[in-house]
């Protein structure tokens, strides 16, 4: 990768640090006392999937004025961004990639020399613009391009109204620089405001506080609206995020809401009705929510995600409506978030785990200050066995450095380091900490933690001065008893791991072992199953099951029926394994109706392990499929189909 040379020198010296920081991270509100060392170690990131000197120059506000263009299939016009430099700045790099540059100015319009380099397959291009002495302000006249990967232009076809088009972004990791050039790192916080005019007919919304509703008339473009927009808080780049279509609104609360297409909307809101309920319990662990509203935005089919965590609008896969409330722990996931990731943010993806692991975590305690120990221990037990699984697949594929929560993605698309390892390892991790110190005591800390570095970016070696100097507070023994480093640096898992238990899975394992001995499932104690059960009972089914066996599960419980996302995909990979044929239509009816990559990837993947039909159907179906797919979908699947 030849971004090597575009980086940030580091600085030396703690006082040198801090000014470093102050030129690659928003500093307010400012920390508490006694953080200045953390920080300072923070400052020190090297992002090298950004093309940006922040040093030299760095981007602090971002104001968008564009054009959504269904029928090119384009957003068009201005980024004005607002620069900090240093006084002898002659230049300022930006992160782009499939962009059409049509010209720079300064802010009175003036022309700016600019230079677009050599475009890298993962990082883009970088785009170099001369500064004037003293040049606070630029202005980027641009549009996307066929190429452009966070964008999915949805035909009224792949909606789920069928009457009108849909557009939506989705930026992490790397991909906001595809719809707007800016400095693409999570450690460049940035403020941002936009402009953004949309067929009549069609809504716009952004992760932002949205100041015209209702929209308003362009007077110079009958049939058109302009919707504006404004962030206040300094944010990653990756959570600039943008959807326009025919969306409709219903209220959850005093300052929660859902966006939804109108034919989904009533669904959405029943399904989302605790929401409101989650914020306060969230507030009441770790803090107040900074970010004023707290809305859901439920996407078409083929959002690659479960949610994705967009300050004040979490954008949401339309997988979790179950009916019955029992995929909620999404919500909770994306709405801590609004703490462990935008609040306080990885520097650089090597990091991904002080996001993701804390939110884990912390999503966890919401499920069970709402609903209870007992939920809240299954779903640490579900997660516990993807953990294991992915461990396994790491280690058997001979890659045992994935499995640490720190992972240098450098030279690598930080999507290599997507897995279950940041999610459930960095929450397990915390877990002990938690269980070595108490949990009022680890409580008190992470409270401190979130306001200590409130809008501004950690890593983990930044992550472990602040718990010394915060929670373990020079006690070397507890440290040791943590074993705080081969946690983070170290492949696999621990030996002081803890292992979850669920006295709910006892039970349903008792009815696991009833049938394998020959019990018939209509007389299985099923009654009032919970979605977690129902996943642990599938997890538990043996290798040795027989396609009679599966069609006598398949009669009881009709599973190839279900409408419930995760119950179906448990089902559908049993069906691959033991070549169930009754349920193949049901797997192809997934795999084309929705593209979420947690789901689709892992069902190619198996029937890729299926030489002869299994290879076919999945080449076959991928065929079809592939053009629905977001981009962030296609990338994961070409890798296992072709």
């Amino acid at each position: 990768m030849n971004a090597g040379s575009c980086y940030a020198q580091i600085l030396a010296g703690v006082g040198m640090a801090l000014a470093m920081l102050c030129a690659v991270a928003a500093c307010s509100p400012k920390p508490d006392e006694g953080s200045a060392a953390p920080l300072a170690i923070a400052a020190k990131a090297v992002d090298h999937h950004s093309y940006a000197k922040p040093l030299e120059a760095r981007v602090r506000h971002v104001d968008l004025d564009l054009t959504a263009d269904f029928d090119r299939k384009v957003l068009s016009g201005t980024a004005a961004l607002s620069l900090e430099t240093e006084p002898d700045a002659r230049q300022v790099i930006l992160d782009t990639k499939a962009l059409n540059i049509l010209g720079v100015t300064d802010a009175a319009g003036a022309p700016l020399k600019y230079a677009l380099g050599k475009a890298d397959p993962v990082l883009g291009a970088p785009l170099t613009i001369e500064l004037p002495q003293g040049a606070q302000k630029i202005i980027v006249r641009y549009e996307t391009t066929a190429k452009t990967e966070a964008l999915q232009w949805l035909a009224p076809s792949q909606t789920a109204g069928k009457q009108q088009p849909f557009l939506f972004s989705q930026g992490q990791a790397i991909l906001t620089r595809s719809w707007l050039p800016t400095q693409d790192s999570p450690a460049i916080r940035q403020t941002y405001s936009a402009r953004i005019v949309t067929p009549r007919a069609l809504k716009a919304v952004m992760s932002a506080d949205m100041l015209t509703p209702d929209g308003e008339d362009v007077i110079d473009a009958p049939g058109k609206k302009a919707y504006r927009f404004k962030m206040d808080e300094a944010i990653p780049p990756y959570l600039i995020a943008i959807a326009v279509g025919e969306i409709d609104f219903r209220p959850l609360g005093k300052r929660t809401g859902v966006y939804a297409e109108k034919v989904t909307v009533e669904a959405a809101a029943d399904e989302f009705v605790d929401v409101e309920k989650m914020v306060g319990a969230a507030e009441k662990l770790y803090g107040p929510y900074r970010w004023g509203r707290y809305d859901i935005l439920v996407l078409p089919p083929s959002f690659p995600y479960g949610g994705m965590e967009n300050p004040r609008l979490t954008f949401a896969t339309p997988t979790i409506l179950a009916g019955d409330r029992s995929l909620v722990s999404l919500v909770a996931h994306e709405l801590a978030h609004s703490w462990s990731g935008n609040l306080v943010t990885n520097a650089t993806w090597n990091d991904f785990w002080l996001n993701e692991g804390f939110t884990v975590y912390f999503e966890n305690r919401i499920m069970e200050e709402l609903y209870g120990k007992d939920r809240a221990a299954m779903l640490r037990t579900l997660g516990y066995k993807d953990l294991q699984d992915t461990v396994k697949g790491y280690m058997d594929d001979k890659h045992p450095e994935l499995t640490a929560l720190y992972i240098d993605l450098k030279g690598k698309h930080p999507d290599d380091g997507f897995s279950e390892i940041p999610y459930e390892k960095g929450a397990s991790f915390l877990r002990v900490i938690e269980e070595a110190v108490g949990r009022r005591r680890f409580d008190a800390y992470l409270k401190g933690y979130f306001n200590r570095y409130a809008f501004q970016s950690m890593t983990s070696e930044a992550f472990i001065e602040d718990l010394r100097e915060n929670l373990l507070k020079g006690d070397k023994a507890l440290e040791d008893k943590i074993n705080v480093r081969a946690w983070i640096y170290d492949p696999g898992l621990p030996a002081n791991i803890i292992v979850p238990k669920s006295d709910a899975f006892d039970k349903v394992d008792a009815q696991v072992a009833a049938f394998i001995s020959g019990t018939a499932p209509a007389e299985l104690q099923t009654a009032n199953w919970t979605t977690q059960e129902w996943q642990r009972f599938l997890n538990q089914m043996p290798e040795t099951l027989t396609v009679a066996q599966m069609a006598s599960l398949d009669d009881a419980f009709k599973f190839s029926e279900s409408h419930n996302s995760e119950i179906l995909f448990l089902w559908l990979k049993l069906a691959i394994a033991h070549h169930y044929e009754p349920a193949m239509p049901a797997l192809e009816g997934f795999l084309t109706s929705q593209g979420r990559r947690k789901f689709i990837t892992p069902l190619y993947r198996d029937l890729m392990d299926q030489p002869g039909w299994g290879q076919a159907m999945a080449r076959r179906v991928y065929a079809d499929a592939r053009a629905g797919y977001h981009e962030v979908t296609r990338a994961s699947v070409d890798k296992v189909v072709n």
